[in-house]
């Protein structure tokens, strides 16, 4: 069988992962013959390349990039798959005018609300993250025997692995070896909600005075977000750490991690978080609740809640247990079968 895998790559997040690690499983099956499209000299490009993936890079500066179509037409046409499988929204448009009949399927990882006209009404088949976001589908008309939920997988000895040797983040920002710190790494945008962790932080000052955060992340709000810390009086506090090549190193280094997102589809950096035994509180956005117990969620924008719940598990984490990793569930090889 042959399968062409096809992501944009213009950005290194966790469905990125999530395409390499698929790419790596299916490689080691003999009766899967996979390229994978993406632009050339990204990051998703480089490791899975690493990881032995036959990788086709392409010019993809733009999300609909006439010149990555072209290539898109021509792999098709070249490599013949039996599969087309996309990995986000700008791929699924592209490959939906080349695929010629081929089975399409396509991975929807965010729990966002699909138009009436959308190009998420193509695909023959479709792989949600969670269950959360397969109700968002059906909810929005797309028939439910159309879609499979696989979650996301990780590989934890591969991630306890790349937490080492330790980051030396506290040194970097000043912070005392004493002080606890609560970590959050996502995209700065907007479903992701870093403000809420902001005013969460301020809450928390009252309740831990010693508590440091740390940001993790790129993304349009940085500026926003600098000046909403500078406002509340956080920089001493508040940390916008940008993009973090050794995210499970940084990670490891959490006293706590954090996840604010009012949308997730699934938030697979939690499922890093556990792999490094780290407590987490989060929102009780899209399919965070499928990854963690109640005990630890707080509801979406509530930044008081969210205050008081970290400094919660940072007091007491025995009373506040995060949900062990489940390896049938979220191990790589299901990622593999499909």
């Amino acid at each position: 069988m042959r399968v062409l895998q096809v992501d944009s790559g213009r950005e290194w997040r966790g469905g990125q992962n999530q395409v390499r690690l698929l790419c790596r499983e299916l490689g080691r099956d003999s009766g899967i013959e996979q390229v994978l499209v993406t632009k050339s000299g990204s990051e998703l490009a480089r490791r899975a390349g690493d990881d032995g993936v036959t990788v086709q890079g392409t010019t993809w500066e733009m999300g609909l990039d006439p010149r990555a179509w072209w290539h898109l037409r021509h792999t098709v046409a070249a490599f013949a798959p039996d599969i087309i499988h996309v990995h986000d929204s700008h791929a699924l448009t592209l490959a939906a005018t080349v695929a010629l009949g081929r089975t399409l399927v396509a991975t929807r990882r965010v729990d966002f609300h699909v138009g009436r006209f959308s190009a998420w009404r193509w695909p023959d088949r479709i792989i949600a993250v969670s269950d959360a976001v397969k109700q968002i589908l059906t909810g929005d008309g797309i028939a439910a025997d159309t879609i499979t939920v696989v979650p996301d997988g990780i590989d934890p000895q591969e991630i306890r692995k790349a937490a080492t040797p330790a980051l030396d983040i506290r040194r970097r920002l000043r912070i005392p070896a004493s002080a606890p710190l609560a970590v959050n790494a996502a995209a700065l945008v907007d479903h992701k909600d870093q403000r809420t962790l902001v005013h969460a932080a301020r809450f928390a000052r009252a309740l831990e005075p010693q508590l440091h955060w740390i940001i993790a992340g790129e993304g349009p709000l940085h500026a926003s977000l600098t000046a909403e810390i500078a406002r509340l009086e956080l920089e001493d506090r508040v940390h916008l750490v940008g993009y973090v090549d050794r995210i499970d190193a940084l990670i490891a280094q959490a006293t706590i991690f954090v996840m604010s997102s009012k949308t997730e589809g699934l938030g697979s950096v939690i499922l890093n978080a556990l792999a490094l035994e780290r407590p987490v509180a989060a929102t009780a956005a899209g399919g965070i609740p499928e990854i963690l117990p109640a005990e630890v969620l707080v509801p979406p924008g509530a930044a008081g809640a969210l205050a008081h719940k970290v400094v919660q598990v940072l007091h007491h984490p025995s009373q506040f247990p995060s949900r062990a990793l489940h390896r049938r569930r979220h191990g790589t090889r299901r990622l593999g079968r499909l």
